[in-house]
């Protein structure tokens, strides 16, 4: 029997927000009994989105108010400063006070990072906060991060970031020993500028399965199971992976259309292409932790639809359930021992 859990959810973040975040949570809360969601947001827009799919509040789904909701462009430094009650600050404080088990929001994400630091403050033997998420393999999904939290990293945090993306991916996935690998422009050790010599020499040391230097193309072969790098090249990698994604179904779709021979030629392979669009489908992997933290926030996408904001509760609640955060709190605090 699953675990009962409770997510705050910033109903008003994203780019559509109740529209949104409300469907999302009703199709989640009919999947699974065990889940509780703590609605934060407007009432009247809350009230008026749950009123147009015909539901209503119940011991399984509550609402909280916040009078405030921060913009996809605000700047981070201002919604913290300004916005106190934030639909976004609100249903962190939630996670913070012990009334919810994590917090799911598609708002601006500098200014996710900035609150939820601020409110959680940092997990003691962590440095900085790192973005993770799951991107699609030919074996399954990648674990990687950090997505963009950081641009310039010291040796030390990569290691911390490692510590903790292999702990995410063994409680989440129930792998006892996920491979680890450091993003590099090359397999050798020699190759790679001092910070990525050094984090991998960290890692040679750490209590993890170490594969060592993985390349770029390394990600989507599913040679390891988690990949490390700073975030100004995860970003890069996240950003370019969703454009080629976007690129081949435009290219595929363009060819399929070219004359009558090739429209037959669509519906024939049809489902195939479906079974492809399925496995590629960027929005079943919606959702990034906000690892590092002392709570599990989980970042979605701003434009995500509902099925892609679904993902990212139910990523939540497994984070949330496979105890993510005690694991990563236990295994940092064995290294300040060790050290």
């Amino acid at each position: 029997m699953s675990e009962d859990i409770t997510i705050a959810v910033d109903a008003m973040g994203g780019d559509y927000g109740p529209a949104v975040t409300i469907p999302a949570v009703l199709e989640l809360l009919r999947r699974d009994p065990a889940i509780r969601v703590i609605l934060v947001g407007l009432p009247a827009a809350l009230e008026a989105e749950l009123k147009r799919h015909k539901a209503s509040l119940s011991p399984r789904l509550s609402l909280h108010e916040a009078s405030e909701v921060v913009a996809m462009d605000e700047p981070p430094a201002q919604a913290l400063k300004r916005k106190k009650d934030s639909s976004m600050r609100v249903a962190i404080e939630l996670v913070r006070d012990g009334l919810a088990d994590c917090c799911v929001s598609a708002g601006n994400t500098g200014a996710l990072m900035a609150t939820a630091r601020f409110v959680l403050k940092m997990m003691p033997g962590i440095e900085r906060p790192a973005i993770a998420t799951t991107l699609p393999t030919v074996t399954g999904h990648v674990y990687v991060l950090d997505l963009g939290a950081n641009v310039d990293c010291v040796a030390e945090h990569l290691y911390q970031f490692a510590i903790m993306g292999a702990i995410l991916a063994g409680a989440v996935d129930g792998k006892d020993r996920p491979t680890v690998g450091l993003l590099n422009i090359g397999h050798e050790a020699i190759k790679g500028s001092e910070v990525i010599k050094r984090a991998a020499e960290l890692l040679r040391a750490a209590p993890i399965n170490f594969h060592g230097n993985v390349e770029g193309d390394d990600i989507y072969k599913g040679t390891v199971d988690v990949v490390v790098c700073d975030g100004f090249v995860g970003n890069a990698v996240l950003k370019a992976s969703e454009g080629l994604a976007g690129m081949l179904a435009q290219m595929l779709r363009q060819s399929f259309k070219k004359n009558l021979f090739t429209r037959f030629a669509a519906l024939i392979a049809l489902p195939v292409l479906n079974s492809f669009r399925r496995q590629v489908d960027h929005r079943q992997y919606n959702g990034a932790s906000l690892l590092g933290l002392k709570g599990v926030v989980v970042k979605s996408h701003g434009g995500a639809d509902s099925y892609a904001f679904r993902h990212a509760l139910q990523y939540a609640a497994a984070e949330a359930r496979n105890h993510v955060l005690d694991r990563i709190e236990a295994a940092v605090s064995q290294l300040e021992v060790s050290a």
